[in-house]
Parts: structure tokens; C-alpha cells; sequence
């Protein structure tokens, strides 16, 4: 199994990629960042998804605010970035370690083989590699969720997790690590809706009913601000790709974020055409991030939700 550490600001669409990660990966732990909610609350909500699946992991807390500004929680995911799930209080607390210090240590560690799966801002990724200039080449690889091809959803062009820290994701954006980028181009592909949540029911057990539960609460958050009751697979679509190559397309481009203008600060702004070499230079600048085009979206969503069920089954 590939070693995974998870950046994450649970989250329903988080929980549900922790679940599935946790079948399929070698899970070395959970980072926390804020986003979704302040960073108290996304930690505890780590340290319930790994109590109800049973997952002996370190869960370490991270960046509580973005490296420029502040920030406003996600208010589709409730109050405490995770309403609406019927979770187990946790019955420990999180280690004594920052999450930078735990990504720089599992990543040399693991030297080469460990793929860092960023869902959430990119804070705590973007601070670990300011603090260790070595971690870019330590990694495999790092998965985001975030950004987007075309449009976005916490602003006309840019997504939630890039505009809640724009100047994380620049430079993270412009490291040396490999990027897998899971945008909104991408997670729209694949899409959640209640027969999902009722499949999920059908199979019973812990895990399976608590993620019910969780689709429930979200897919109605969706439908009173999208008007419909569907939800794109964000989080584990960062996930899929590592597991089912056969049902996902990536293609290289070189990705730069705006920070500058008002109107679309947080755009993640891809060269889809090589267009923007200057006259003097040589060569366009090189590809940074293989972003996901392509994915077939029913297949990725049955996968994922037969993952889950998984838990009920034994």
C-alpha cells in the first residue's frame, strides 16, 4: 500500500475521503488545518472519524488562520464543520506535535515514498515547506483538492480551499514537489445524491449509517444554496486516481494563482495553451501540476460509496 499523510479541515466531504483512504492506503495520520471550521473543531472532528472507524492514527493539529487575513468557515458544513453526523466523542486527544513537524517528519521518513493528500487550505503544506526546503523532494507526490479549470464556487473563478489562503496555495503551487490537482473541473465529474445516503443504509453498521447521516445533512445544505440536492464528490476525488487510474485523466499545465485583484483573487490560472511565453523566452514555463480533466464520474462515485459500505460488511 502507498503511505499517506491527510491535510484535511473535516468536513463531511473529508470524512468520507478519510474513510476511504483508510481502505486503500497505508495511512501514517491526519494533519488539521482550519477551513471548513476553526481549527479546534476540525481537529476534534479528525479525532471522531477515527473513532467511529477505529483508525489508530496520530492526529496532529495545524494553522488556525491563513498566512495573510483571516478567514470565514464554511458555513455548508454546519457550525462545527461537521453537523448533522451522529459521530462518537473521541476517547484521545491530539499528539503533542504540530502538524508541520509531522509532515516533515513522515515525509523524510518515508524518503520518496510518501504522497501528501492536501484537502483542505493549503496552510500547514505551505509553512512545512518554508520551514524544510528539502520536503518537495522528500514526497512522492502531492494530491490537492482545490483550485479549478473553469469556474468556482466560494467566488465566480475561484474555489473555497485555494481563496481561504491564496498565498499558501502560490506557494505550494510554485515548489518543486509533484502536484496532482483534484479541481472543481474534476470533483463536478462525480456527484453524490440521497441514493447514496440510502444505500449506505440499506448495508447498515456504524460507519455506513453515520455517512448517511453526514450525505443527508449536506445534500440538503446543497439543494437550500444550489437548488439541488446533489453534491460534486470533492474530497476523495483527490483520492481515486491512486487506486482507479483507469477511470481518471490528468494533463500537465503550468498553474499560477492570482493574489492581486479584487475580483479574482484565489483563481487558479492554467495555461491550457502555452500562451503566456514571453517573446524572449525559449520555452513556456514548465508544467508544475498534473490536474485531473477527466474522470468517469459514475464509476468513481460507486467505488468510493462501495469503499464505505465496506465498514458494514466486515
Amino acid at each position: 500500500m502507498i503511505p499517506l499523510l491527510i491535510d484535511c479541515d473535516p468536513g463531511h466531504d473529508d470524512s468520507m475521503a478519510i474513510l476511504y483512504a483508510a481502505r486503500h492506503f497505508e495511512l501514517r495520520g491526519l494533519t488539521t488545518v482550519f477551513g471548513n471550521s476553526i481549527v479546534e473543531n476540525t481537529t476534534r472532528n479528525a479525532l471522531k472519524i477515527c473513532e467511529l472507524a477505529r483508525l489508530d492514527i496520530p492526529v496532529a493539529g495545524g494553522m488556525g488562520a491563513p498566512l495573510v487575513g483571516s478567514f470565514a468557515p464554511s458555513m455548508i458544513h454546519g457550525a462545527s464543520g461537521l453537523d448533522g453526523a451522529d459521530l462518537p466523542e473521541p476517547k484521545r486527544q491530539p499528539v503533542d506535535m504540530h502538524a508541520v513537524t509531522m509532515m516533515i517528519e513522515q515525509a523524510k521518513k518515508a524518503q520518496g515514498e510518501l504522497v501528501l493528500a492536501a484537502i483542505g487550505p493549503l496552510t500547514n503544506v505551505a509553512v512545512a515547506l518554508r520551514t524544510e526546503p528539502r520536503l518537495a523532494h522528500w514526497l512522492k507526490c502531492i494530491t490537492i483538492m482545490g483550485g479549478s479549470l473553469d469556474i468556482g464556487n466560494a467566488a465566480p473563478y475561484a474555489e473555497a480551499n485555494i481563496l481561504k489562503d491564496p498565498e499558501a496555495a502560490a506557494a505550494v503551487f510554485s515548489s518543486d514537489a509533484e502536484i496532482y490537482l483534484a479541481g472543481l473541473n474534476f470533483t463536478r465529474q462525480a456527484t453524490l445524491d440521497r441514493s447514496h445516503a440510502e444505500m449506505l443504509r440499506q448495508v447498515g453498521g456504524a460507519v455506513p449509517e453515520t455517512v448517511a447521516g453526514m450525505l443527508d445533512f449536506y445534500l440538503t445544505r446543497n439543494e437550500a444554496r444550489y437548488g439541488k440536492p446533489i453534491s460534486p464528490m470533492h474530497d476523495p476525488s483527490a483520492f481515486v486516481p491512486f487506486v482507479r487510474p483507469d477511470l481518471v485523466e490528468h494533463k500537465p499545465f503550468h498553474i499560477q494563482v492570482e493574489l492581486a485583484s479584487p475580483l479574482l483573487r484565489g483563481m487558479t490560472v492554467a495555461d491550457q495553451r502555452n500562451v503566456t511565453r514571453r517573446p524572449d523566452e525559449p520555452e513556456p514555463p514548465r508544467a508544475n501540476v498534473k490536474a485531473g480533466i477527466r474522470m468517469d464520474g459514475p464509476a468513481a462515485t460507486r467505488h468510493v460509496i462501495e469503499t464505505i459500505a465496506s465498514y458494514g460488511r466486515g
